[in-house]
């Protein structure tokens, strides 16, 4: 198999939606023929193409990605872009639930410089992030949300990023297999309502926000309403905001009161 027609029929009789563009990615991957059907039939089998090839195109930069570790989804690049507006070069910028890192290390792309910091429980999570954050001369910590963080930077941030876990558990079944199969579930599952990781960012976020700092919160459209009321209940002043092209929904929070 070595023309991009044979590769692509191959991916789409697989149901691989983008089978072309997809096909395009794997020939440039591939050295040789043994390696590139060895890539097709990984790709056949349900791996993600992102974990096959080592990265995912994420805000118009490829981002490390490594088999076991939450692939960044377009939808979140609203997240990134609304970020970006908001913050000012040189921001104290915070990836909580970091995954990749892809979302801290493209606001930092997009701000030219920041202090940036990421975070992520997940051991794969942080080796695979810190091929992205610390290029851009950020850090990234090992641990479970703020307690990962360094002390000093308790009431300084001014962009708290958090694409935390928000699928209902018992909805996890429904995913399609190669998210199912080959994330991460923690980087998946928001518990039985699917806000229970929004809630524990939601309650710490006041204390670590500077004057003037902003929380940023992937949800979705469903989980919308209840991600609001969690943030509010918190003490912060909500905004919803979405692209419908992206299907993509982000709740962005500014401090009501002075920390």
């Amino acid at each position: 198999m070595t023309r991009g027609s044979d590769v692509a029929a191959t991916l789409r009789a697989a149901g691989c939606v983008f089978a072309e563009d997809e096909a395009k990615v794997l020939l440039e991957a591939a050295n040789h023929r043994d390696e590139l059907n060895r890539l097709v039939e990984q790709r056949v089998k349900g791996q993600p193409l992102e974990h096959i090839v080592g990265w995912a195109d994420f805000c118009g930069t490829r981002m490390a990605v490594r088999p076991g570790v939450f692939v960044p989804r377009r939808r979140t690049e609203f997240l990134v872009r609304k970020a970006a507006m908001l913050a000012k070069p040189g921001a104290v910028v915070v990836d909580l639930c970091c995954g990749s890192g892809a979302l801290g290390a493209a606001v930092s792309d997009q701000l030219g410089s920041c202090e940036l910091h990421a975070a992520d429980i997940d051991p794969d999570a942080v080796h695979c992030a810190r091929l992205n954050i610390e290029p851009r001369g950020g850090t990234v910590h090992h641990g479970d949300l703020y307690a990962a963080l360094p002390a000093e930077l308790r009431g300084t941030v001014d962009v708290l990023l958090a694409n935390a876990p928000y699928v209902p558990t018992e909805s996890i079944s429904m995913m399609p297999a190669e998210a199912r199969l080959h994330e991460p579930r923690i980087a998946l599952d928001g518990g039985t309502d699917g806000l229970a990781v929004q809630r524990r960012v939601a309650l710490g976020a006041a204390g670590w926000l500077g004057p003037g700092g902003v929380l940023l919160m992937e949800t979705s459209r469903h989980q919308a309403p209840g991600t609001a009321r969690i943030l509010g209940g918190a003490g912060l002043r909500v905004e919803l905001a979405s692209d419908e092209e992206l299907d993509a929904t982000v709740v962005i929070c500014s401090q009501t009161v002075s920390f």
